[in-house]
């Protein structure tokens, strides 16, 4: 004998009713807990669920006209929160069928009863009439689903082998009424249960074949909505025939569809796409849906400049001169433009403008910290080349038709983002900005960075296809500058399509020079102020960038001057002030307060941070640009008996196992370089890397901690202005790192006079602007001991003591 449920067990529940509904079991319902009686059981339920720490059990029983039935369903309350409209609900699996007993007294407002699982059983291997008895009701139940569109559904009914559990699957039939369900649920023989749901499933069947003949019957007979139609294309003709008779020439709109069509600078493919779709707007009537959708195509289709393109100013210098007037520095994104407006220039000379059905465009990557001008660029761009500038947002987009575009059978179909900037720039051949690239998400809408790899693809954008219009769009003429902030954010796959060009921050001087010339004019205008009116020295610009202020952009330095106008604004309306005003660095810390950011090496002595052994400075490359990263390193008492390594700061893995090998190297090596190790086997070691809320990662704080271990080690201090960064190996070796401008540059803001790279990065100084290099003593080394050579001090306390 095979059992298809659980044996007979005697059980006690809280009875939850169920009024005008039927559970049986296998299905998995939602239930309103607003409802008292309801929720009085799934909380006595829990109740007791946890007094045994098992998941709660209710018993589910129908209620009709307030008679409770004699046959209930064990379920599992799986979950309880809050259903679609807010209300609370909880997710009830059914079980197994219980003969309902005596009641009996439990916890909580609801009614209890004992009760014992219905057993079923069936021979194995099934009698053939049960078998075939399967088959017919998995047929019959097919058919409906089809009929209803529910093709998933259909699998797993196919799947279902157990005959009670077959008959169990009709609870969810909607059109069953609650008296058929009870009969159903009541029925504890699994063969005469699939009986009658057979029946009920084979009736209703029935019931809807007839239903579907009337309906083909009336559908077949003339109503009101086809006599309308019918009359009013009589009266259409009618007054066809009457503006011939007067004489007057007025077109339909189809007509004049077709007109636009013809008279419009369209590319071959093109215009045969769009009469086809006149052709189908003839034949469609004023009612048809379609008519709409081919009207709006084509009106779209109408709009797009398919050959209009704005003529390139080939005036290179003119070009590298507008660039220069409106930024400062950025000099690679400057060269790279000049460079492609030089060779537009020869190919169009020697009559190259197409290539292969390819025209040049350009795809550029800006990547570099926010406040660097990448946003900006773009316009600065399109007015060097004397192109349209049009810019796309992409932060936060996460559907890939917002890129490609809707199919047009839905409603409210568009066109994507792409064909909406050629549309509204006027020209095949803009300066289209996407902006944020690093910030599109993807969700089960698809993903928009995948759809973007053929817009950003030169060998493949000239047969751009967007799903609206599918008809090809070419796009290699256009120059996309995508903006992002990091780099690893982007795909593989969308970055090897684009030129990177790295925006790594701005030097000190440069942001004086920005701020004189860019940011104190336009705030002196939005402030309400005449250029005279005040004046900022140099000196107080430069305090400003280089106190007030730490950032690789100048986003908060127009903030900070922003602030000064306002308050100089305010006191001149409140009689406290005279105008004009010159402001120098004195008068900073009145206006807007102390600096926020003071130079370690312009701190006391005893008050910096590296005062003590065991503290290094460490450069980092952040998504804001380089920072200054401090580590500090510590040794237990040996009597706490707390040995081994402690890493705190919110570390990533590659900084853990960093820290690992920096103190394997001094174990290995601690006799070589005369330090105190023997210890270390007793003593922990806590190594902290301050700002414990920012998650770091990265293997270019090798060197560092190596340098703060020996320091504590040794007792030495590390100098105040010496900053290093490079990986360490187990040997010794200072291996090559990346972010070296950008860590420079953070040097430079910090007051960092000295810093130590790894010597195989001794060629990215050449990216390092020539007057950062000038104030800063850069050491390329190849081995750890040069490191704390250079960093490490004179000893001050003995070695002995230090450990």
């Amino acid at each position: 004998m095979a059992s298809e449920s659980m044996a007979s067990v005697p059980l006690t529940l809280p009875v939850l009713p169920l009024d005008d509904e039927v559970v049986l079991p296998g299905m998995v319902v939602p239930l309103d807990l607003s409802d008292n009686d309801v929720r009085a059981a799934v909380e006595a339920a829990q109740a007791a669920a946890r007094a045994v720490a098992g998941k709660p059990r209710v018993l589910l029983v129908p209620r009709v006209d307030g008679t409770y039935a004699g046959t209930g369903v064990l379920g599992i309350v799986e979950q309880v929160g809050r259903l679609s409209d807010g209300d609370p609900g909880a997710l009830i699996r059914g079980l197994g069928r219980v003969r309902i007993g005596a009641g009996t007294t439990g916890p909580g407002a609801a009614l209890w009863v004992e009760g014992a699982t219905v057993e079923e059983t069936l021979p194995d291997p099934l009698p053939g009439h049960v078998t075939e008895l399967v088959k017919e009701y998995k047929a019959l139940a097919t058919s409906w689903l089809k009929k209803r569109g529910a093709w998933q559904v259909v699998d797993r009914v196919q799947q279902i082998d157990g005959v009670g559990a077959l008959a169990d699957n009709s609870g969810y039939s909607p059109f069953l009424s609650v008296e058929q369900k009870v009969e159903l649920l009541e029925t504890a023989d699994p063969v005469a249960r699939l009986k009658l749901a057979t029946a009920q499933l084979r009736e209703h069947l029935a019931e809807q074949d007839v239903a579907e003949t009337i309906a083909k019957d009336v559908q077949e007979g003339v109503d009101k909505q086809q006599r309308e139609f019918l009359l009013r294309r009589q009266l259409e003709a009618v007054r066809k025939e009457l503006r011939d008779l007067n004489g007057e020439a007025e077109g339909d709109e189809s007509d004049d569809y077709r007109a636009r069509v013809e008279a419009a600078d369209l590319p071959e493919k093109v215009r045969e796409a769009a009469l086809k779709e006149v052709e189908k707007l003839e034949r469609s009537s004023d009612q048809s849906p379609e008519g709409s959708w081919i009207r709006t195509w084509l009106d779209t289709v109408l709009e797009l400049p398919w050959n209009e393109r704005t003529e390139d100013r080939y005036d290179i210098r003119g070009a590298r001169a507008v660039l220069d007037a409106e930024h400062a520095g950025l000099d690679d994104v400057k060269e790279r433009i000049t460079e492609y407006l030089a060779v537009r220039k020869r190919r169009s000379d020697r009559g190259l403008g197409v290539v292969g059905g390819r025209r040049g465009g350009a795809v550029l990557a800006l990547v570099g910290p926010p406040g660097v001008g990448k946003t900006s660029l773009g316009e600065s761009v399109a007015h060097a080349m004397g192109r349209r500038f049009v810019r796309v947002a992409l932060g936060g987009v996460r559907d890939e038709a917002e890129i490609r575009g809707h199919r047009r059978t839905y409603v409210g179909a568009l066109p994507g983002r792409i064909v909406r900037a050629i549309k509204e720039a006027g020209s095949m051949n803009p300066v289209v900005l996407l902006d944020e690239i690093d910030k599109v998400g993807s969700d089960f809408r698809g993903d928009p960075a995948a759809a973007l790899l053929e817009v950003l693809d030169p060998a493949q954008n000239h047969t751009f296809r967007d799903h609206y219009l599918e008809v090809e769009l070419d796009l290699s003429d256009v120059v996309f500058l995508a903006t992002a902030n990091v780099l690893e954010a982007i795909p593989e796959a969308l970055l090897d399509r684009m030129e990177l060009v790295r925006l790594d921050g701005y030097t000190e001087d440069e942001k004086v020079v920005i701020a004189r010339d860019h940011l104190l004019p336009r705030q002196l205008e939005r402030a309400g102020l005449e250029s005279g009116e005040v004046v900022l020295e140099e000196s107080a610009l430069r305090k400003l960038a280089g106190e007030y202020t730490r950032e690789a952009g100048v986003r908060t330095l127009e903030r900070s001057i922003a602030r000064l106008l306002r308050k100089v604004a305010a006191q001149h309306e409140l009689g406290d002030r005279e105008l004009p005003l010159t402001v120098g660095a004195d008068d900073l810390r009145e206006l807007i307060g102390r600096p926020h950011h003071v130079p370690e090496s312009a701190q006391d002595p005893a008050e910096r941070r590296t005062a003590v052994p065991g503290v290094a400075t460490g450069l980092a490359v952040t998504g804001a640009g380089g920072d200054v990263l401090f580590v500090e390193a510590s040794l237990a008492d040996p009597e706490t008996g707390a040995a081994g390594l402690t890493l705190t700061g919110q570390l990533g893995d590659v900084m853990k196992e960093s820290a690992q090998i920096a103190l394997s190297f001094l174990r290995s090596h601690g006799a070589e370089l005369e330090l105190p190790v023997t210890g270390l086997k007793d003593r922990g070691v806590h190594i902290h890397f301050p700002a414990g809320a920012v998650p770091k990662d990265g293997p270019s704080a090798g060197v560092t901690m190596t340098t703060a271990l020996a320091s504590l080690l040794s007792g030495r201090l590390v100098r105040t202005d010496v900053a290093m960064t490079g990986e360490v190996s187990l040997t010794g070796r200072v291996l090559p790192i990346g972010g070296v401008k950008q860590k420079l540059l953070a040097a430079h803001r910090a007051g960092i006079t000295t810093v130590v790279i790894p010597k195989r990065n001794e060629a990215d100084l050449d990216d390092v602007p020539a007057e950062i290099l000038e104030k800063l003593e850069v050491h390329p080394v190849t081995d750890v001991r040069q490191v704390l050579e250079i960093a490490l001090a004179p000893a001050v306390v003995p070695v002995d003591v230090a450990a």
